[in-house]
C-alpha cells in the first residue's frame, strides 16, 4: 500500500481493474502509460504492461493471487526492471531479483537495467576467436565451441541435456574461472533444489547466480525468468567478465508465452503459439556474443540455450525456430541414449557454425581423422557381420573405430583438452587396447593424475601444441611418461 501511494503520488494517475484473466488484468484509465511500463496494485503487487488499446491497458499480474474487479492501479514510468550488484555471485533469485531461500543476506543494489532492450548492433562485436572449453571429448574435438557462440543443445527429456551443460559450467568456473549464469526456467522445485546442491557440491555456486523461477509461479514470473538472466549476464560482461549463459529450457518458456497471448486473445499461429515468438526469442539470443570491452580485448556473453523435443521429433516449430537463430545445434538423440552411450549426441545431426575457426590447423585434422574413421568403421562393422575377409588396413579401421567409441564414453568426468588430444594420439598409435571400459578409465585416471602436476601439465601443454598430426604422434611415442602408462602391443 505505500508503494502504490508513493508512486499514485509520483505520476498522480491511476486505472481500475476492468477485467481478470490471470496472469491477465484489463485496465480503465492510466494514460501516457508505456508498453513494459512497471505498474503497481493498490495491495502492493506489482504488474508489467503488455498491450495498449484506445481504452483500455493489459497487463501482466506477478502474484499468483487474482485482483478483484476496481482495483486500483497507478503507472510508475519506469521499464520492468532488476536490481544488480556484483554480490549476487553465489545467490539465487527469481526474475524481478527477489532472493530465494531464507539464509541469503540482502543484496546491495548498485544499480538497475530493464529487461527488456535492443540488442547491441555489429559495431559493438568483434570476432569470435577464442576456444570455448567444454571438458567433454565429444564436444571439444568434434564440435568445438567458441567463446559468445550461441549453441543450442537440443533433446528429448532424460537424454542428459542438463548433464552436458553442467559439465560445461564446472569446467568453465574451475579451468577458466568464467563467471555463469543458470536461467531455471518454470522448473519443479525438487529440480531447482538439485540444481542448488549440485552447484554447492562442486564449488561452482561461488561464480554462479541462478534465476529461477518454479512450475507453480504465474506464468508472467515464467515468462521474464531469461530476460532475467541475459540482463545479468549483460551486467558482469560490461564488467569484464566473460559469462556462460544457460537457458533451461526454452520450450518452457515458449509454453508460458503461448498461454499469456491466447489469455490476451493475440491470433494464434502455428501451433498455437503468437505470430511474434520468433522475435521473442530471436530478441534475446542476440544480445549475446563477442563485445568489445574498453580494458580489455573483448568480453563474451556464450549462450546455451536448451529446447525439448518429443520422440526425437527436431523439426517442431519451437524448435526450427531456436535452430535458425543460433549458431549451431548439438542434438541428443533417445536411441543412442538407450543403448547406454553418454553423452548421446547425435554427432552427424548436430552442427557448429562458428567455433571451427576457434581451432588450430592440427585440432582441425584430428577433428577431420576422428570423423572419417568413425564413418568407415560404421561401414566396415555391417560389411564384417557377413563374414567377409578383411584386409589389414580394415582391420586396423575397425579397431581404432572400436577404441574410439570407448574414449568417447564419458559420464560426469571432466577432460582437459590436452588429455583429450593425448587420447586421441594414443588411439591413432596404437599403444594400447580398451578390451574394457574399466581399463580405459584406469588409464585416464593416470593420465589425468600425471596432468594435475604443474611440471608434466607444461610437457604435456607443449608436446599437444603441434603443427600436424604426424610430428604430433613422432612426439608422443617418444614420450616415456605417457607411454610407460600404456599396454604397449607387441605386434
Amino acid at each position: 500500500m505505500d508503494l502504490y501511494q508513493k508512486y499514485l503520488k509520483k505520476t498522480g494517475v491511476y486505472g481500475k481493474v476492468k477485467e481478470m484473466r490471470h496472469p491477465l488484468v484489463t485496465i480503465e484509465g492510466l494514460p501516457e502509460v508505456r508498453p513494459n511500463e512497471t505498474i503497481i496494485f493498490e495491495q502492493g503487487q506489482k504488474g508489467q504492461v503488455l498491450d495498449i488499446d484506445e481504452d483500455q491497458v493489459h497487463a501482466l499480474l506477478f502474484s499468483n493471487a487474482p485482483l478483484p474487479i476496481h482495483t486500483k492501479v497507478t503507472r510508475t514510468a519506469q521499464p520492468i526492471s532488476i536490481p544488480l550488484a556484483p554480490q549476487l555471485l553465489g545467490s539465487m533469485i527469481n526474475p524481478l531479483g527477489v532472493l530465494l531461500g531464507h539464509t541469503q543476506e540482502a543484496i546491495e543494489e548498485k544499480e538497475r537495467r530493464p529487461l527488456f532492450i535492443p540488442a547491441p548492433g555489429i559495431d559493438a562485436r568483434v570476432k569470435i576467436d577464442q576456444a570455448f572449453l567444454s571438458g567433454v571429448l565429444k564436444v571439444d574435438l568434434l564440435l568445438p565451441l567458441g567463446k559468445g557462440q550461441r549453441e543450442l543443445i537440443l533433446g528429448d527429456v532424460k537424454t542428459g541435456k542438463t548433464s552436458l551443460v553442467l559439465s560445461i559450467l564446472e569446467t568453465q568456473v574451475k579451468q577458466a574461472n568464467t563467471l555463469t549464469v543458470y536461467a531455471a526456467i518454470g522448473k519443479r522445485n525438487s529440480e531447482i533444489n538439485q540444481l542448488s546442491t549440485y552447484l554447492k557440491t562442486n564449488n561452482i555456486l561461488q561464480n554462479t547466480v541462478v534465476v529461477a523461477s518454479s512450475a507453480s509461479d504465474s506464468p508472467s514470473i515464467i515468462y521474464l525468468t531469461p530476460y532475467a538472466a541475459m540482463t545479468i549476464a549483460e551486467y558482469f560482461k560490461d564488467l569484464g567478465n566473460d559469462v556462460v549463459l544457460i537457458l533451461d529450457d526454452l520450450s518452457t518458456h515458449a509454453q508460458s508465452y503461448r498461454e499469456i497471448s491466447l489469455l490476451s486473445r493475440r491470433f494464434p499461429g502455428r501451433e498455437s503459439y503468437p505470430g511474434d515468438i520468433f522475435y521473442a526469442h530471436a530478441s534475446l539470443l542476440e544480445r549475446a556474443g563477442n563485445f568489445k570491452h574498453p580494458k580489455k580485448k573483448s568480453a563474451a556473453i556464450t549462450c546455451l540455450p536448451i529446447a525439448s523435443t518429443v520422440e526425437g521429433d527436431i523439426t517442431g516449430y519451437i524448435s526450427t525456430n531456436l535452430m535458425g537463430m543460433t549458431d549451431g545445434h548439438i542434438l541428443f538423440d533417445v536411441d543412442i541414449y538407450n543403448k547406454g552411450q553418454r553423452p548421446a549426441i547425435n554427432i552427424p545431426l548436430s552442427v557448429t557454425r562458428v567455433g571451427r575457426q576457434t581451432q588450430s590447423d592440427f585440432l582441425r585434422a584430428i577433428n577431420v581423422e576422428i570423423l572419417s574413421t568413425l564413418s568407415q568403421y560404421t561401414k566396415l562393422q555391417n560389411i564384417a557381420h557377413l563374414g567377409s575377409e578383411l584386409s589389414a588396413d580394415s582391420k586396423r579401421t575397425l579397431e581404432k573405430g572400436k577404441a574410439l567409441n570407448v574414449i568417447l564414453q564419458q559420464e560426469k568426468e571432466i577432460i582437459p583438452r590436452d588429455i583429450q588430444i593425448i587420447l586421441f594420439g594414443l588411439v591413432w598409435l596404437g599403444a594400447t587396447d580398451f578390451t574394457s571400459n574399466t581399463e580405459y578409465q584406469n588409464l585416464l585416471a593416470e593420465l589425468l593424475k600425471l596432468y594435475a602436476k604443474e611440471g608434466n601439465r607444461k610437457k604435456i601443454e607443449s608436446l599437444t601444441d603441434a603443427p600436424s598430426i604426424s610430428k604430433f604422434l613422432i612426439t608422443l611415442k617418444d614420450s616415456s611418461e605417457i607411454m610407460a602408462l600404456c599396454k604397449v602391443k607387441t605386434t
